[in-house]
C-alpha cells in the first residue's frame, strides 16, 4: 500500500513537471515572437531614419551616414559598387534636384538578430518640378559591435505606379 501511494506520488510530480515544461516553452516562444517582431519594427524605423535624413539633408548624404564600409549598392547598368567605390560613387552624385524617400513595407530578422533586410516603395521627388518616379528597394542591415545598424546592401527598381 505504501508503494501504491509513492507510485501515485511519483506520476502527479511527473505530470506537473510536464504541464510545467510545456507553460514555460509556450511562453518563450511567445517571447521570442515577440522580440522578432519588436526587432522587425525596429528595422523599418531605421529605414524611415535614413528617409527623414535623406529629405533633410541630401540623399548623398544618408546614404554615407548609414552604408557599412563593406556595404554594396546595386543599381542599373551599373557593376556592383562594394565598400571604398560604393561611397567614391555615391560622393560623386549630385543629388540637389530631387528627393529620395522610402516607404517601408515589411521586415525580417535573423534570428540572431544580427541581421534583416527590408523593403517597400521609394519615391524620388523632383525639386523643380511636380513629377515624381516611384520604385521597389529592398535594403539588407547588419548590426555594428555598438549597436548601431549599417546598410550592407541596397538595391531598387524603378517603375511602380501610384
Amino acid at each position: 500500500m505504501h508503494k501504491k501511494r509513492w507510485f501515485k506520488i511519483l506520476i502527479l510530480i511527473t505530470v506537473l513537471g510536464v504541464v510545467i515544461f510545456l507553460v514555460l516553452k509556450k511562453k518563450k516562444t511567445v517571447n521570442i515572437a515577440e522580440d522578432k517582431a519588436t526587432k522587425c519594427l525596429e528595422l523599418m524605423s531605421i529605414d524611415r531614419d535614413f528617409s527623414k535624413m535623406s529629405e533633410q539633408e541630401g540623399m548623398k548624404s544618408a546614404f554615407i551616414e548609414f552604408i557599412d564600409s563593406n556595404g554594396v549598392m546595386l543599381r542599373s547598368n551599373s557593376k556592383p559598387f562594394v565598400g571604398a567605390n560604393a561611397i567614391d560613387y555615391l560622393i560623386q552624385q549630385d543629388d540637389n534636384g530631387y528627393s529620395l524617400s522610402l516607404d517601408p513595407h515589411h521586415a525580417e530578422m535573423a534570428e540572431s538578430g544580427e541581421m534583416g533586410f527590408t523593403y517597400g516603395i521609394y519615391r524620388l521627388q523632383s525639386k523643380s518640378m511636380d513629377t515624381a518616379i516611384f520604385g521597389t528597394y529592398a535594403n539588407v542591415w547588419k548590426k555594428q559591435q555598438d549597436g548601431k545598424w549599417k546598410l550592407l546592401l541596397n538595391t531598387s527598381n524603378e517603375g511602380v505606379e501610384q
